[in-house]
């Protein structure tokens, strides 16, 4: 019986959990992963890890406590849990994408966004690291940083109201629907932004292929921060 327990626990999706502080450091397990993804941390000062607390089929719970001080109004980072997506399939052609998640922020004078990130490209094998179109839902906006571009609108979608901004990062698009007052819990198909994008702003939904799915927080700077997404989960159907 005991050897029973001990082979339960090391297989329990509790027993993945690890910390990841290297400016990349990545895990994966049961469909998901993890990046550290310091990307912009040439832009100022300070320290970041990631700690994954689990980690399972239908859905997972993860962490990242950092402090990031110069370069004001340059991102830092976003370390992300991801959906992984065995299949790149047309945005028109997907049915939803499911998600729900609940996260809380503590720290001291945070600069940070709380907010889903996907990529669309018309080549299913493009870099995951950018692509031809970026989806922002921002869930949480803490201090006084802004989505790249300008505010062209409102919009409704997924049962809330929300600020549209719209510009360029280099050569890809970036549309970002920031919402007006922060929401800690969120459940909702994302795939109505993305019809909302192109039946309001000619998004080319039948020619451009979803290659990341993610969710995460872009911080700005701040100290003693704690990120916590007590829980994530996302599908693609």
């Amino acid at each position: 019986m005991k050897t029973a327990a001990i082979l339960a626990l090391a297989l329990s999706p509790l027993a993945l959990a690890q910390t990841l502080c290297e400016q990349y450091g990545y895990h994966s397990s049961n469909g998901y992963e993890f990046n550290n993804n310091m990307w912009g941390s040439g832009s100022g000062q300070g320290s970041q890890c990631t700690t994954v607390n689990y980690s399972s089929g239908s859905g997972v719970s993860w962490r990242v406590e950092w402090n990031w001080s110069g370069g004001q109004n340059n991102v830092k980072s976003y370390p992300y849990s991801g959906r992984q997506l065995s299949q790149k399939r047309i945005v028109s052609q997907i049915g939803s994408l499911p998600t729900s998640t609940s996260w809380n922020y503590q720290g001291n004078n945070i600069r940070a966004n709380v907010a889903y990130d996907l990529f669309t490209a018309s080549d299913p094998n493009h870099s995951t690291s950018s692509g031809d179109y970026e989806l922002m839902i921002w869930l949480g906006r803490l201090g006084d940083v802004y989505p790249i571009g300008n505010q062209v609108g409102t919009a409704n979608v997924a049962g809330q109201q929300w600020n549209l901004y719209y510009g360029y990062n280099g050569n890809m698009q970036v549309y970002s629907f920031v919402a007006p007052n922060q929401v800690n819990s969120f459940s909702g198909d994302v795939k109505q932004f993305f019809d909302y994008l192109a039946s309001n702003r000619n998004y080319p939904a039948s020619s451009q292929y979803l290659i990341t799915y993610q969710f995460g927080t872009e911080p700005f700077t701040g100290s003693n921060a704690v990120f916590t997404a007590s829980s994530w989960s996302a599908s693609q159907n």
